[in-house]
């Protein structure tokens, strides 16, 4: 658990990955409105948390931000699902919620990140993620249903 005050004091910010304390719906409406979780499932949403390790940001103990991460904690990590609710954006606890994931203690000495995004290249850029340097030797398989 990683705990930060606001420097006006005014809020406790607090990043968990403690899952008991993960508003299970929020994450859920949230993704399901995003354009990489419309598709999905509550369910298929839910399980995938259950089998990942995953943050939770809490502001005055309600949560406002989540991020997820697929991991053999050691060679590879897969950064999936982040964001943080548009009422608390722009306000620096994307950035904070990013720091404290890449410096989790089970998570720092991860050899490659890797993540897909549509729109925050930008914003991964500052945590040192950068365009796939040979694209040409990544393969993927979907499955139809």
């Amino acid at each position: 658990m990683s705990r930060k005050n606001n420097p006006s004091g005014k809020i406790d910010l607090v990043i968990s990955s403690d899952q008991s304390l993960l508003n299970m719906q929020l994450i859920i409406d949230f993704i399901c409105q995003t354009y990489w979780g419309k598709d999905l499932q509550p369910e298929q949403i839910r399980k995938s948390i259950e089998n990942s390790l995953c943050f939770g940001l809490y502001a005055n103990q309600n949560q406002i931000g989540f991020a997820r991460v697929i991991t053999d904690y050691t060679f590879f990590a897969w950064l999936a699902d982040v964001f943080i609710l548009p009422s608390h954006q722009r306000e620096g606890y994307g950035e904070f919620l990013m720091n404290n994931i890449l410096n989790h203690e089970q998570l720092k000495e991860i050899k490659r990140w890797r993540l897909a995004t549509r729109d925050a290249h930008e914003f991964y850029a500052k945590f040192g993620f950068f365009k796939t340097q040979h694209p040409d030797r990544l393969m993927e398989r979907s499955n139809p249903s």
